[in-house]
């Protein structure tokens, strides 16, 4: 039975089966209830035992393939990150304009060693901080703001409007079409390197119609009977990547230059090569933390079953 395999109606319905992508897993307890108790924020604070983690604008402090954290200074503007093991744990927000979109090679490298759970923990503080940076002042009256529910916020001085942390959606998809799948190549990408298209979800616009709207204006293709398959929170800034695959109507490619370089229908071998690192791969595959990389395995991985219902 398809359910068996993880699909219900043609829908993949235990995205937890599949490999999951960085940046997920965070352990911390969030510990909601103590954002809205300025009391207990404080004696979060106070607590000895609290930690702050270090960064050093929005890169993190890494050392022995952990991330490093230090005591709370005194006057510093906190987010509370939650608890773990009953451990206050923090960062500090930034006053120096910060870009989030914009993140090294090295960088990427360094956080690929992280453990899991500890990846997806400088996720939500980089995002976190970011945000902090870049509204300072109200979007209502232009006065400033003020940080509260433990950083989860900002509350404007002047006219009490309340502003929230936003995480913007992003569908990355692949349209199968007679056993094969499509990939782009973006501007200025590295030569060899494919992954698949993306683009973000437009106000007015469900998933399903966003990801047959990408892969029509990209790449001039028709998508229909769109699949969820998993999530993935891409922190620069704040993105939410959410993976699916459609199956294309056709096979003509009519390629926007304005946003992709090169694009060609993969098949299972040639997928299979790169994502194996092959020598003689037709192209590089995304990296193991990216969740195209865990959107091209589940392809892989079902189709081999034929489980696409």
């Amino acid at each position: 039975m398809a359910a068996a395999r993880g699909y219900h109606q043609g829908r993949l319905c235990r995205p937890e089966a599949v490999n999951p992508p960085g940046f997920t897993g965070a352990r911390i307890d969030r510990a909601d209830h103590l954002r809205a108790d300025p009391a207990r924020i404080a004696a979060a604070i106070a607590d000895p035992a609290a930690r702050v983690l270090v960064m050093a604008g929005l890169e993190p402090g890494i050392a022995g393939g952990r991330l490093q954290w230090r005591a709370v200074a005194a006057g510093e503007e906190l987010v509370l990150l939650g608890v773990d093991d009953g451990v206050p744990r923090f960062a500090a927000v930034t006053a120096e304009p910060t870009q989030g979109a914009l993140r090294a090679p090295e960088l990427m490298s360094l956080l690929a060693t992280l453990p899991r759970a500890e990846m997806a923990l400088y996720a939500g503080a980089r995002s976190l901080i970011d945000w902090h940076a870049r509204h300072r002042f109200c979007a209502a009256c232009g006065s400033a703001t003020a940080p509260f529910k433990g950083g989860w916020g900002r509350q404007c001085d002047a006219c009490a409007a309340q502003h929230f942390p936003r995480t913007d959606p992003v569908v990355i998809m692949l349209a199968e079409h007679d056993g094969r799948v499509l990939l782009g190549r973006g501007l200025n990408w590295p030569e060899g390197r494919y992954s698949a298209l993306a683009g973000f979800v437009e106000p007015g616009e469900s998933i399903e119609e966003a990801v047959a709207r990408e892969v029509w204006e990209e790449a001039g293709v028709r998508v229909s009977g769109v699949r969820y398959v998993a999530s993935q929170p891409w922190p620069f800034p704040s993105q939410l990547m959410i993976a699916c695959i459609g199956a294309a109507a056709d096979d003509a490619l009519m390629i926007d230059e304005t946003e992709l370089a090169d694009g060609f229908w993969a098949t299972r071998g040639e997928v299979e090569a790169a994502l194996a690192g092959a020598d003689n791969a037709r192209f590089i595959a995304p990296p193991e933390y990216a969740i195209a990389h865990t959107l091209l395995r589940a392809w892989l991985d079902h189709s081999r079953s034929n489980a696409w219902g």
